[in-house]
């Protein structure tokens, strides 16, 4: 158990110190690791053992943040490498996980691992490339396999492609497992628990606390997992709209890009044809003198740029597009000069202004040539008369691909910067929140009072918590610790006056026992040695398993302390009768009975003023039946069996047992063999057979008792 007067352990500025430390040890790992595949020229990368083995140390925390840097130290030479980054992220994450259950230190779990690397790494790292650059081969080994599956009829580019990125990355996954797994086996547990960087502020918590603190049951979801849900559904709210607006400005900065470079392009265009002859070009066609030379030149205008789909010339009229040049394409074979093209209903709504040789904003289009941005510039003769336009069209698939690709990348950066956001998020909640809130919940739950139970050490317990948060938690743990010590002193305030009414209750029963002592001489001693008798015989009933849930320890109490009060009603009985030395007449016995309903009625009396006095009701009872008899033949309801209360069973042959062994005025006491020789033959007549067997069994304390107060009543009559 820690001590209560742990304190805080290491300063914020230390663990911060701690956390860049263990953060820039993996990223040299890691650098190192892909130096040396570099420098070896292995198919691998070896750039992910650092990231495992802090993330395995120190948390989610610094993993995240050595998987989320390592790939924007490598982006500086290798842009791409910055987009995989959330791979790296997914890797630190499941290490935790994965160590948090001991993978690393069995060889079925190091299996796992290199699996589960292999399928992020390899397999989701081939969808996010597909997603980046498109579905194609890449290069290297990986692209090698590829091809031989796709060959071997696997009958899919991206699934050959899958399949080879995972195998490739199961080898590199596989070294790094071992090396971990070797490195984490000598690393010492207290070492890696001292690395495991929390922001303690309270008394810093074993490990065993930590995992109860953190996974306590609740009604509903946790206040973890609300946070993370809140986290995750803000970032998600921001990347959404983030990524909206970012789409929105690169797609309008793509299309005016796309835009200008066709106008210009169209312009170079319009430079190459002689606007004073398109009439004799789109008569006469090829036979017409510069066609061919010219329409090579818009052909090599076209190949100059990758993006062109299409570059040609129209002539519009009022029944279509009237075909100038028409260059053909590796795809399209072009139309013949002078065909006449239908308009197509993207066109219709500027079909005025092309008839009228005015300028047209660029059109997207999705009719008989594809998905494309066309733009049309009007060619004008010497006179200034638009004799034809000359059209550019850019193929919007390959617009639609770039733009898939930024989202793609953006979308990449975005998620692993929103998973170190929602790490921090719970790191910096762990520390101020969740761990003190459940720590103090778990003190609460522990409190405990009753008998052998220490107040001080419960209110000590919540004070060595110490939280320190600073804030309103804090508040609310000081309130909670004040609430907690004032609970503690009411406790024992209430349990030290109710010891003092236990002593008044018990020094009232002593008190009507002496008015009866008084008045007869004999029965001081009787209440004592039955008391004592019946608490005899409910612990060997007890230890016998003989009516076992009924004989509790309060129950038993109960019993013993009104055990005094069984003979008060003889208060009422005549001093004559009542100390008479010879036999009673049927008449004075009739009238010494009725010492059971009077002792009833004055114990009820005094019931009425004493809410919950289980001892007085059980006082009722003995004194009410303790003369009943287990055949029906006893005083004064004749009640038989188990219809007698069980304590007036157990106090009948106490009653009995004492009444043979002791002296009367009426007669000598019997020897203890011949008292228990009774007892013995009134079984399963005058007394409950389980009762009085357990008596019998405890024989060795009843001679105990009975001796012993045999001694003291001698040694009262001689002195």
């Amino acid at each position: 158990m820690e001590k209560h007067n742990q304190k805080l352990g290491p300063s914020t500025r230390t663990r911060l110190l701690q956390l860049l430390l263990l953060c820039a040890i993996g990223i040299l790992i890691n650098r190192l690791g892909s130096i040396l595949a570099a420098r070896l020229g292995l198919p691998l990368y070896l750039d992910g053992l650092g990231t495992v083995l802090v993330a395995a140390l120190g948390g989610y925390i610094p993993g995240i943040v050595v998987g989320y840097l390592i790939n924007l130290i490598n982006g500086i030479s290798d842009g791409s490498s910055a987009y995989y980054g959330v791979l790296s992220v997914m890797i630190a994450v499941v290490t935790v996980i994965i160590s948090e259950k001991d993978w690393f230190r069995k060889p079925a779990g190091c299996l796992g691992a290199i699996v589960l690397y292999a399928l992020i790494g390899g397999g989701l790292g081939s969808v996010l490339t597909w997603f980046l650059y498109g579905m194609g081969f890449g290069d290297g080994v990986s692209a090698e396999l590829a091809h031989m599956f796709y060959d071997g009829g696997l009958g899919s580019v991206f699934f050959s492609q899958f399949i080879a990125d995972f195998l490739v990355d199961l080898l590199d996954k596989a070294i790094i497992v071992v090396l971990a797994a070797t490195i984490l086996h000598f690393i010492p547990e207290e070492w890696g628990r001292r690395m495991r960087v929390i922001l303690w502020r309270q008394r810093p918590l074993s490990r065993e606390e930590q995992a109860q603190a953190r996974h306590m049951r609740t009604r509903g979801p946790s206040l973890r997992t609300r946070i993370i849900v809140l986290l995750t559904a803000a970032l998600v709210i921001v990347v959404a709209v983030t990524m909206g607006i970012c789409f929105a400005l690169y797609h309008d900065a793509t299309m005016e890009n796309e835009s200008y470079m066709a106008m210009g392009v169209a312009n170079v265009a319009a430079d190459a044809i002689d606007a004073d002859r398109v009439g004799d070009f789109m008569t006469r066609g090829h036979a017409a003198p510069d066609y061919d030379e010219t329409e090579e030149r818009l052909i090599s205008i076209r190949d100059s740029s990758a993006d062109i789909e299409y570059v040609y010339a129209y002539l519009i009229r009022e029944d279509g597009c009237h075909v100038v040049f028409d260059p053909d394409t590796p795809d399209l074979p072009g139309e013949e000069p002078g065909t006449v093209i239908p308009f197509d209903e993207s066109f219709l709504p500027m079909k005025d202004e092309l008839l009228a040789g005015k300028e047209i904003e660029p059109i997207v289009s999705n009719d008989s040539y594809g998905w494309l941005l066309t733009v049309y510039r009007p060619l004008y003769d010497s006179t200034g008369r638009c004799v034809c336009y000359v059209g550019v069209d850019i193929s919007m698939i390959d617009l639609i691909n770039n733009e898939s690709s930024f989202i793609a990348k953006t979308l990449s950066l975005f998620v692993s910067f929103a998973l170190l956001i929602i790490a921090v998020g719970l790191w910096l909640a762990d520390g101020h929140l969740i761990l003190p809130l459940n720590s103090m919940t778990l003190a609460a739950e522990k409190f405990a009072f009753g008998e052998n139970v220490d107040e001080g050490m419960n209110v000590e317990t919540i004070r060595s918590l110490d939280i320190r948060t600073g804030d309103e938690i804090e508040t609310l743990y000081r309130a909670f610790a004040k609430t907690s010590a004032d609970m503690a002193q009411y406790v024992k305030d209430v349990e030290e006056k109710n010891a003092t009414i236990t002593r008044m209750q018990d020094s009232l029963i002593a008190v009507l026992a002496d008015m009866v002592e008084s008045r007869d001489k004999h029965t001081g001693h009787h209440i004592k040695k039955t008391a004592a008798y019946a608490r005899i015989i409910m612990e060997q009933m007890r230890d016998e398993g003989i009516h076992a849930e009924e004989l509790t320890d309060e129950y038993m109490d109960d019993v013993v302390h009104s055990a005094p009060l069984h003979d008060v009603g003889k208060i009422e009985v005549p001093d004559a009768l009542l100390n008479k030395p010879g036999k009673l007449t049927d008449e004075e016995y009739a009238q010494m009975k009725n010492h059971t309903l009077a002792g009833k009625k004055i114990i009820a009396r005094s019931a009425e003023a004493v809410a919950e006095s289980h001892y007085l009701d059980e006082a009722e009872r003995l004194a009410e039946f303790h003369h009943e008899r287990w055949d029906g033949k006893g005083y004064p309801h004749g009640m038989k069996g188990d219809e007698i209360p069980l304590s007036a069973r157990v106090m009948a042959v106490a009653d009995v047992f004492d009444a043979l062994v002791s002296k009367r005025s009426y007669k000598e006491g019997f020897p203890i063999e011949k008292a228990l020789a009774i007892i013995r033959e009134g079984v399963g007549t005058q007394f409950d057979p389980q009762v009085a067997q357990a008596f019998l069994d405890a024989e060795e304390k009843v001679r105990r008792v009975a001796e012993e107060n045999t001694a003291a009543e001698q040694q009262e009559e001689n002195g």
